[in-house]
């Protein structure tokens, strides 16, 4: 099935008072609950709880595990943890629309477990911790790879405003000389990028298969006939698609979209870019 088909996997997990509940808003309301539950054990003092909960190199590699995933459930209220989760609801909901729910979870579930995962191996090295959700930013990343032209604050396009970030955030790391917070925007940022280019076709994972010798032919077989390729779509075709969701988007503004036609634009999007190049 083409990943601009439309199915179930972009309907709400269920509705609430009128008002579709998506994968992005059980995610959101997991992390401010566990921001809610460290503030009352850290204030209550049962420091138990929390200690067992962040990642630490070493006590992974003794066998407990589960500090690959508890790391991120530990966020003490902070104006920074508010604006990830304002990230979260505002992209994270774009790059579930455009995905799908199955899809976005992988998504999500590698940006979450990648870092704790690296930390794990490097950690047979040098020990290594960490706590805290830090998977919003790559969310804005795959949002920015996927809508490199939408229109930010201050009439910034996505794509300039994702590379000021990333340098920030480089800055910022190697200024405070954090080898883990370097390492985390690296994988985490250049997971998202390949994922959506892995997503849209434009990046292929290599392939592992032996090459294998075509089957020999004896003098009397007859020569076999090319297989015939379907024909191109013709550009009137998708350009007829794109103009109707222009004029919709005109009339009735972006966010009146469905997830099916935000696909079939970026479709029709990428097959100009491709006939102009």
């Amino acid at each position: 099935m083409s990943r601009y088909d439309t199915t179930d996997d972009h309907e709400p997990l269920l509705w609430v008072g009128g008002h579709g509940l998506y994968a992005t808003h059980v995610l959101l309301l997991v992390f401010v609950l566990s921001s809610v539950g460290t503030a009352l054990m850290t204030g209550l003092r049962l420091t138990q709880p929390l200690e067992a909960m962040p990642f630490v190199s070493e006590r992974v590699l003794g066998g407990q595990f589960w500090r690959v995933v508890t790391y991120g459930f530990i966020n003490p209220p902070s104006l920074w943890f508010a604006v990830d989760m304002l990230m979260l609801f505002w992209f994270g909901r774009e790059v579930e629309k455009f995905f799908g729910r199955r899809t976005f979870l992988k998504f999500y579930a590698g940006v979450y477990l990648l870092p704790p995962v690296l930390f794990t191996l490097i950690g047979l090295w040098h020990p290594t911790a960490l706590a805290g959700v830090r998977s919003s930013f790559p969310l804005f990343i795959a949002f920015a790879t996927l809508y490199p032209n939408a229109v930010l604050l201050f009439n910034l396009l996505a794509k300039w405003v994702a590379l000021i970030l990333v340098a920030l955030s480089t800055l910022v790391a190697i200024s405070n000389r954090s080898l883990e917070g370097f390492i985390v925007l690296a994988t985490t940022t250049g997971f998202a990028w390949l994922f959506v280019r892995h997503a849209q076709g434009r990046f292929d994972l290599p392939s592992m298969r032996l090459p294998h010798r075509p089957a020999s032919t004896s003098v009397g077989d007859a020569p076999r006939r090319p297989r015939s390729t379907p024909a191109p779509a013709r550009k009137e075709d998708f350009m007829a698609v794109a103009d109707a969701l222009l004029d919709k988007i005109a009339r009735q503004g972006i966010d009146s979209l469905t997830a099916a036609e935000r696909r079939q634009l970026e479709e029709a999007r990428e097959r100009l870019k491709q006939r102009r190049s």
